[in-house]
């Protein structure tokens, strides 16, 4: 999975980087804030990221707090990193500027490792959760199409559409739902056409009354 590292420090994201591609990772790097920034709102920007708070350009917070107000669409999971002492005070604010986890250094590296496998599982569930409502919104649009008023011939029974074209009915439902037709004849027409063909057979050919008569 590819993963953007935004810490200042070049030992400490050597560091990071190693730890990283051991476990799996694919890293984009960048060292200040303002770098960072310009990777996660490209369009193949990664996901998952680990932020330092304290960055030239933007700090880790502030670029938490941009990233939730411009990249909405986007399911991002963002670890912030921070030297600062563990107040209770400091946990709330990177919390609420938009970071989903919060880490104070030092930490063993296997809880961060942990927490990472926590945000892989958290994206994943937005992503299908994405897919799902992607999926539901082009069923109701589907729907839609086959509500509302529909003109209709009241002779030949044919729909128009949006565009002035006029349509057998099993052709316009059959190109706006998944119906399959199978063609049959209801009890009201079969006993109609019974009795157009009976009487058809009991009027028989024309025979003229004069050629009757003469035998």
């Amino acid at each position: 999975m590819r993963m953007l590292v935004a810490e200042d420090d070049a030992v400490t994201l050597a560091m990071y980087v190693g730890l990283l591609h051991g476990w799996g990772y694919e890293t984009i790097t960048a060292n200040n804030g303002t770098e960072a920034w310009d990777i996660l709102q490209r369009a193949d920007g990664p996901s998952l990221a680990l932020v330092d708070w304290q960055m030239p350009g933007l700090t880790g917070d502030a670029l938490c707090r941009r990233a939730r107000a411009e990249l909405k669409d986007r399911p991002l999971y963002l670890v912030l990193i921070t030297a600062r002492n563990t107040r209770i005070e400091d946990k709330i604010t990177g919390l609420t500027a938009g970071a989903d986890d919060y880490l104070a250094k030092p930490f063993e590296f296997p809880e961060l490792r942990a927490r990472l496998q926590v945000g892989e599982r958290v994206l994943k569930l937005q992503t299908e959760l994405r897919q799902r409502v992607q999926e539901l919104e082009q069923a109701i649009a589907h729907l839609r199409q086959l509500q509302g008023l529909l003109p209709i011939c009241v002779h030949c029974k044919k729909i128009r559409d949006d565009r002035n074209y006029w349509h057998q009915v099993e052709t316009y439902i059959a190109a706006r739902s998944e119906a399959e037709f199978t063609h049959s004849i209801c009890p009201t027409c079969f006993d109609k056409r019974l009795k157009e063909l009976e009487s058809q057979n009991t009027a028989g050919p024309g025979v003229s009354a004069d050629h009757a008569a003469g035998g």
